[in-house]
């Protein structure tokens, strides 16, 4: 009774079994007639562009460095202690701003003395512009024109009297000596004339060049007293003082006060090799064309640059030589000793084709392309590519104008499908591609 029912059982399963096989049997060729009776599967979404020939700009990039090139290093123009300082390390400045405070005490003193000293040459220059004692020497020689005269009329009046015996003879030898005595005091008159006219003239003109002596003393004077502020000669970024209040500022010290660093522009170095050199120095463009500038966090500067000069010689150790640019920099954002990578024209290739570099395969030494073709089959190209421009590739042989290249979903195509092109747009992608 035992055997047989296990005998039974077994019959059980594999009937069972049997069933099962012949269900799905059926099932796999239920499957299988639908999807024959079925569409073929439709045609995978593509983006392409058409490709089209044009001059294209081919820009290099070089390593370069800001500099501040007028760097100026402020130091005191008379001697004193310092009082007051009046920035903070960092700080913009402005050309004329007050930086230092000396202490002005003797500056102040050396002008008043230098006043009281030109207000007494100037009064003793009018006192000698007066001439007092020219006139006076020619008040003397007018009295001695006039005993001349007297003296002359004494002796022509004796003369015709003495001849007709009507006056003694010795009253006109005494009028004849009256009369050379006023001659000789009329010419001594006159030579002290002459002399003081001379010696007041030669007053006159040293007390001149006295009061003009004094007069630049005072304005020395008041100068020093004016450096006693001692002021930023340009605008820009100011650096630490290097002499405390209370220090000693001379003239002749070796060391500065501090150091402003000009900021706008802003001068930029970097090297070309000799044959880079001389192709910018053919085409005649260095200094005319606008120059981009890379910073160190990948970002674009905004403002464009001109190569502005060049140094003098190639270096013969490397084989290169420096130019050096200028950017505008009216934020201060560019400061001395940044690093960056310029961007400048270099030539301009004619009638080229530009691919997007998404769209070109690197397969071991080759490099290909998926291009739509007639009745939107697929086709494998293979391209030979040149300098990057941008995102894109330019392509010397493989592609020509008109062409319709595939930039997205060439992972879901092969050569010989077709496919659904869509026009690719370089500012995003499109919906459903």
């Amino acid at each position: 009774m035992r055997s047989y029912g296990i005998h039974n059982r077994n019959t059980v399963l594999a009937a069972s079994g049997a069933l099962g096989l012949a269900l799905a049997i059926s099932g796999c060729q239920s499957v299988a007639q639908n999807k024959t009776a079925g569409q073929q599967p439709p045609a995978p979404g593509v983006l392409i562009t058409e490709v089209t020939a044009s001059d294209v700009p081919i820009f290099s990039e070089y390593p370069a460095q800001t500099y501040a090139r007028n760097t100026v290093d402020v130091r005191g123009r008379v001697e004193g202690y310092i009082e007051k300082w009046l920035f903070r390390p960092g700080q913009e400045v402005h050309a004329g701003d007050a930086l230092y405070i000396l202490d002005t005490r003797p500056s102040e003193a050396a002008v008043e003395q230098a006043k009281g000293n030109l207000a007494q040459s100037e009064a003793d220059l009018e006192f000698a512009r007066k001439q007092v004692a020219l006139l006076q020497a020619e008040a003397n020689l007018a009295v001695s024109q006039a005993n001349l005269l007297k003296a002359q009329q004494d002796n022509d009046r004796l003369a015709p009297l003495v001849k007709e015996d009507a006056a003694a003879k010795q009253e006109l030898d005494a009028a004849v000596a009256a009369l050379h005595s006023a001659e000789a005091n009329v010419k001594s008159s006159e030579a002290n004339v002459e002399q003081t006219r001379l010696s007041t003239r030669t007053q006159i003109d040293s007390m001149q060049g006295k009061v003009e002596a004094l007069r630049g003393a005072l304005r020395t004077a008041t100068l020093n007293l004016e450096y006693g502020t001692i002021r930023a000669p340009i605008s820009g970024l100011i650096g630490d003082t290097l002499v405390p209040v209370g220090g000693l500022v001379t003239p002749t010290s070796q060391q500065p006060l501090t150091t402003i660093v000009p900021l706008d522009p802003i001068w930029i170095r970097f090297k070309v090799t000799e044959p880079e050199y001389l192709a910018f120095k053919k085409r005649g463009t260095l200094t005319q064309s606008a120059l981009g500038l890379v910073l160190a966090d990948n970002s674009q500067f905004p403002n464009k640059g001109r190569v502005e000069n060049t140094v003098n010689q190639v270096d013969p150790k490397t084989g290169t030589l420096e130019l050096q640019a200028s950017f505008p920099n009216p934020q201060h954002t560019l400061l001395p000793g940044q690093f960056g990578k310029v961007r400048l024209e270099t030539e301009v290739r004619k009638n080229v084709v530009l691919v997007p570099q998404r769209a070109i395969q690197q397969l071991q030494s080759m490099q290909t392309v998926y291009t739509v073709g007639p009745g939107n089959k697929v086709e494998l190209r293979p391209v030979t590519t040149a300098e990057r421009v941008g995102e894109s590739w330019i392509v010397l042989n493989g592609l020509k104008p008109g062409d319709r290249v595939i930039v997205e979903g060439l992972l879901r195509v092969r050569p010989g499908m077709v496919v659904s092109p869509t026009p690719f747009h370089s500012g995003g992608t499109k919906t459903g591609a």
